[in-house]
């Protein structure tokens, strides 16, 4: 059916809706992988299983009744990197999703899904290590161009005149003679632009002015 590895796959189902968790373990049998399905419908008992299993994936509601699976998807990432953590929760995913990303899972996905988009999830996770979902790369996007437009608002009045004078293809001496200052004048603030905004050429300078001004 799907070309899975040979090798034995053990999952986490975490949730503590246990008609959830019987759920996604149906999918998960309908995918063929070989392996253990464990449960857990405390975030305490998933860092038990955690510790005292040999897990290869997590997939962990959000909201739990001992607290939000936020606190400890770093734990978990300490205890265990190498297992792979999917978001599986009604919580919404415009707003939520990313703090889940931030925090280390490898992927999210609300449980308004259908099926096949909930196996598809799981078999990304699994061969690829990530799913992201479409409106969480749209989320993870503009959170990146808003980084990004942050950056800008950083910069003085000259240093932002400076900036878009290198976009327009301008050299240290050209824009020392343009804006009639010296030259290491403007080599001192090229060095302050580039430390503003963590980038190292004026190809990263040009890319980040077009994208974001």
């Amino acid at each position: 059916m799907n070309n899975l590895e040979s090798k034995t796959i053990n999952f986490l189902l975490a949730d503590d809706h246990s008609l959830i968790r019987q759920g996604v373990e149906f999918l998960i049998e309908e995918l063929d992988f070989d392996g253990e399905i464990f449960h857990a419908s405390t975030l305490q008992k998933v860092l038990e299983t955690i510790e005292s299993q040999q897990l290869d994936i997590v997939v962990i509601d959000a909201i739990f009744p001992d607290g939000n699976s936020l606190t400890i998807i770093p734990q978990i990432k300490a205890l265990k990197p190498e297992i792979k953590i999917l978001v599986f929760s009604g919580v919404d995913e415009n707003t939520q999703s990313i703090k889940y990303i931030n925090a280390g899972a490898n992927g999210f996905l609300t449980k308004l899904s259908e099926e096949d988009e909930i196996k598809e999830a799981i078999l990304k996770i699994h061969n690829a290590g990530r799913y992201i979902s479409s409106v969480t790369q749209d989320l993870l996007i503009n959170s990146m161009q808003n980084s990004n437009t942050n950056r800008l608002k950083n910069l003085t009045e000259r240093e932002f005149q400076i900036a878009e004078l290198y976009v327009k293809g301008l050299g240290n001496l050209e824009i020392a003679s343009h804006l009639d200052i010296k030259q290491n004048t403007v080599s001192t603030v090229k060095k302050r632009i580039f430390d503003k905004l963590d980038i190292e050429n004026i190809v990263e300078l040009i890319e980040l002015m077009k994208n974001n001004h």
